[in-house]
């Protein structure tokens, strides 16, 4: 057997050209030209291999067929799909080209249409958007692809240097292990293209409006507003509401379908995952959405590490549960001090005062724009991650002193109604994301003593910060600083103990919040040694009665929200 039979080698002879990004072509076809390579082409590629002097056939030459419908209609014809599809080494295949006048296409470069950057435009319409939606591009690419036993299939310019290495060793041929490559890269391109499309319309059949703050109700807060790099105030781009997921509709009909599919790119290689021995890198769903911790700038610091990101977004999730400004630290993934006050600064040293200890080495996220104050306040302590909507100059400035320090600058996220995945062996567990907001008026007070306005407050502070905490999670809280937190116990009792003995501040005086109800009144009679005064809890309990003659002993409040925060 030859060398060339053993590799499955294929001469290139005949390669259509047709890109929306031009980066690298003029040189790609020039090359391709040195091995004799006939160059077919259609429009603005053609136009501009031929003004660098590179010798192009038009598609419509070989058609017989012009452009037409605005460029919709201009490859889809059986002298080209013939010319991709037909199987070299069938005979019946080759005399129907024969008889059809079908010459072989040895090669497609095309990278599709800009669908995924037109849709990111500011102000673009469905109609702009639906344009750029290419038709005859993934036609030619799958067409191409299934015949990887003939031909050769380029989707990226990134592509180009490695074919023409191959060429060059080949003498102008591809090896069949080389085609079969490109085209697993075609049908990944082909599947990440249509996915997006998906999610465009998708997502647009839902559009609203939103702010930098839409997660929060869009309050007319100092949230509503972001700092520029050079200090003058700048609104935010506004948010595309789209889903990475093809099934928005139905979650909105209050279920999820028999199928699901999206497509991720990898952005960005990390050092290693959870552990050194752990491979790891960042990838981001197809439509490259402003918002969310995998699309923020790192403005400064080192780069971030996976359980950076990991941190990051769940200290990012829990800011944005709040309308006033808020401050959160996290410690692998719970929070060690959650804090509300009208200055950032402020916000974060009573964060910071429910676990000092803890706090080294967390991650620091606000709702608000960092001022110089509170960025000086945050480089105290060692810190790994600061992450907020903006930084004014002075802010940043004092920020970027440390140099270990990663401050990341991201956009609120818009897509609260969205589901989420997790993975499991063998496969993926999806659910709606728990956006649930309790409110002052769907509490049911359950003891004989109702909570006062302020122990309200503070209960639903509580409440809140508990959804952000994993289960078994015990929260206590005063005037709208955590006090202590116990968070991942096995035993809710435990929890209850453990928030009360790691608390910096003291106990007595504060409400506590429970991510589940109490199976037993023990809970609560535990908490009550600790001298609270009110208790948040979803209610539920075969013991219930038990756990409200408890309550009622010892002169507590509590109320019960008919809504369980689990989080595993």
């Amino acid at each position: 057997m030859s060398d060339q039979n053993h590799l499955g080698l294929r001469k290139i002879s005949r390669a259509l050209i047709s890109v929306s990004d031009k980066t690298g072509i003029i040189d790609f076809a020039r090359e391709l030209r040195t091995f004799d390579v006939d160059i077919i082409s259609t429009g603005g590629t053609a136009k501009v291999l031929r003004d660098s002097g590179i010798k192009v056939t038009d598609v419509s030459d070989i058609t017989g067929f012009p452009e037409m419908m605005d460029g919709r209609v201009k490859t889809l014809h059986p002298k080209i799909h013939g010319g991709l599809l037909a199987l070299r080494d069938n005979p019946e295949h080759v005399a129907a080209m024969r008889e059809h006048e079908i010459e072989p296409i040895d090669m497609v470069v095309i990278d599709l249409y800009p669908f995924e950057k037109t849709v990111m435009r500011e102000g673009v319409t469905e109609a702009e958007a639906i344009e750029q939606i290419d038709i005859g591009g993934p036609a030619m690419i799958r067409s191409a692809a299934k015949n990887a036993q003939d031909v050769a299939v380029i989707v990226r310019p990134e592509q180009y240097s490695e074919v023409l290495a191959e060429m060059h060793q080949q003498s102008g041929s591809l090896s069949l292990e080389t085609r079969k490559l490109l085209a697993r890269r075609a049908f990944m391109r082909t599947a990440s293209y249509d996915a997006t499309v998906t999610a465009y319309l998708s997502g647009a059949l839902r559009h609203r409006e939103t702010g930098i703050n839409s997660n929060t109700g869009g309050s007319a807060t100092v949230n509503s507003f972001a700092f520029g790099r050079d200090g003058e105030l700048r609104t935010p781009p506004p948010p595309i509401e789209i889903d990475s997921e093809e099934f928005s509709i139905e979650v909105f009909r209050g279920s999820l379908p028999t199928s699901a599919q999206w497509s991720i790119g990898k952005t960005a290689d990390l050092r290693y995952g959870e552990n050194p021995h752990q491979l790891a890198a960042l990838y981001k769903m197809s439509m490259s959405m402003r918002d969310g911790i995998a699309n923020a700038e790192v403005l400064s610091g080192k780069e971030m590490s996976f359980n950076n990101y990991v941190d990051a977004d769940a200290a990012w999730q829990l800011v944005f549960d709040f309308e006033e400004t808020a401050c959160a630290i996290i410690k692998h993934t719970n929070p060690a001090g959650v804090a509300l006050d009208p200055h950032a600064v402020d916000a974060y040293r009573r964060a910071l005062a429910t676990d000092p200890i803890s706090a080294f080495g967390g991650i620091v996220a606000f709702n608000c724009p960092v001022d110089e104050a509170a960025a000086r306040a945050v480089t105290e302590i060692f810190t790994e991650v600061i992450v907020a909507p903006d930084y004014d100059p002075a802010a940043l400035e004092a920020l970027r002193q440390k140099k270990n320090l990663r401050v990341l600058r991201c956009w609120p996220s818009a897509h609260r109604d969205t589901v989420e995945y997790k993975q499991i062996s063998g496969g993926m567990l999806v659910q709606t994301r728990d956006t649930h907001r309790m409110k002052r008026e769907e509490l049911k007070v359950a003891s004989k003593r109702a909570p006062s306005d302020k122990e309200i407050d503070d209960l639903l502070f509580a409440w809140t910060v508990c959804k952000h905490t994993k289960s078994n999670a015990i929260v206590y809280v005063r005037d709208k600083q955590t006090v202590g937190v116990g968070a991942g116990q096995m035993s809710r009792v435990d929890s209850v103990k453990i928030g009360a003995m790691r608390a910096q501040l003291p106990v007595a005086g504060s409400v506590i919040a429970s991510d589940a109800f109490f199976p037993f009144r023990d809970g609560i009679d535990e908490a009550a040694k600790q001298g609270i005064t009110a208790i948040i809890q979803p209610g539920g309990s075969m013991r219930d009665e038990e756990a409200i003659m408890a309550a009622n002993e010892h002169d507590l409040a509590m109320v019960f929200t008919g809504i369980r925060h689990f989080k595993h």
